[in-house]
């Protein structure tokens, strides 16, 4: 198996070495592990693409290339550049610093970069770590991601998509903030939201006077709809979250459509 690795943390970033591990254990003794990554920290870009400028890719060892770009142009320099001559089974994407459950998928540099090989035809997963007192500030934060990690992209992968749809099958998993051994199992859940938090602003002034907003995230640790996402990672169960980049909102269409009749 060929598996190409990307993330929105950084080629130097700690998930992702993770995330080689991960990989390597998936690929096999017969297998490679290509990783395109953003040369800095892209976290929030969700799938921006850099349309209006180029981009420079540099490589950093055998497989191991860092883009000047998005998570999303590293898979597209990965698909059509790095290995235009040879098919890539599976992109991993991760494994984030930080969860992508709820309205954090909407911003997410990492569901970007599934995504867009979900666009390309590519099986894809990404893998996120959610953080929280159990396990913020132990020595292996991402214990839990590493541990379950190739596991659970096993079963998906053998799952696979069920087809018929014009927009691929991805999937986002987030593995719950604690230890590896406080595990509960995985929960099969749609995409919730946090109520009453969300992204917003902080204004701070410079040492020069100039005035800056910082850009705020909400309670991370604020439970979300039976169900969903976060409520299953805060309550100790690994999320499974099948994706689709059909953005349509279904449900509106009929009634819609009879209002504009």
């Amino acid at each position: 198996m060929r598996i190409l690795i990307t993330n929105d943390d950084g080629i130097n970033a700690r998930g992702l070495e993770v995330l080689h591990g991960i990989a390597t254990e998936l690929a096999g003794a017969g297998g490679e592990v290509w990783t395109v990554a953003p040369a800095f920290e892209q976290s929030g870009v969700a799938h921006c693409i850099s349309y209006s400028r180029p981009m420079m890719v540099s490589e950093l060892a055998p497989r191991r290339f860092a883009a000047e770009g998005s998570p999303a142009d590293c898979v597209l320099a990965g698909v059509h550049d790095v290995l235009r001559d040879d098919p890539i089974d599976l992109v991993l994407s991760g494994v984030n610093r930080g969860n992508n459950s709820a309205e954090n998928v909407l911003y997410s540099g990492t569901i970007g970069g599934a995504m867009e090989a979900a666009l390309q035809g590519i099986p894809a997963v990404a893998l996120s770590q959610y953080y929280g007192p159990a396990n913020a500030h132990a020595e292996d934060p991402f214990e839990a991601a590493r541990v379950h990690g190739a596991d659970t992209v096993r079963r998906l992968l053998a799952f696979g998509d069920a087809g018929g749809a014009e927009y691929g099958l991805f999937y986002n998993v987030n593995f719950p903030p604690v230890p590896a051994a406080e595990v509960k199992g995985t929960r099969i859940a749609r995409q919730g939201r946090r109520a009453g938090t969300g992204f917003g602003v902080e204004p701070q002034l410079s040492p020069a006077g100039r005035r800056f907003l910082w850009i705020r995230g909400g309670d991370q640790q604020r439970a979300t709809a039976p169900g969903t996402d976060a409520e299953a990672n805060l309550s100790g169960y690994i999320s499974v979250t099948p994706m689709r980049a059909d953005l349509t909102a279904h449900d509106a269409l009929d009634p819609l459509s009879s209002a504009f009749a």
